[in-house]
């Protein structure tokens, strides 16, 4: 038997579903980004969410995945980079 022929258990309307939802999420993301941080955290901060999106529990073709949640790791990255960045600033001198 020939897997190939087999039928896909996984409709490709969810499927399809899915990947609209998926792409609304990192769209807005980016888009929140880029106003707030500008477009250099912007592309970081994709790239991100496409790491989370690939760690988080659900099959990756499964029926439902939950995109605000890698949407919110990604953030929490954001943050602290920001967050660390802003400590890494260089004191301004005082004259004595």
């Amino acid at each position: 038997m020939d897997p190939t022929n087999e039928p896909d258990s996984f409709s490709d309307p969810i499927y399809e579903e899915q990947m609209r939802l998926a792409e609304r999420e990192l769209t807005s993301f980016i888009a929140a980004v880029k106003t707030s941080y500008g477009a250099e955290q912007a592309r970081l901060s994709a790239e991100d969410w496409l790491d989370e999106s690939e760690l988080i529990d659900s099959p990756p073709r499964s029926e439902e995945r939950n995109w605000r949640a890698v949407t919110i790791a990604a953030s929490a990255r954001l943050a602290n980079r920001v967050n660390g960045n802003r400590g890494a600033a260089v004191a301004p001198h005082i004259d004595s």
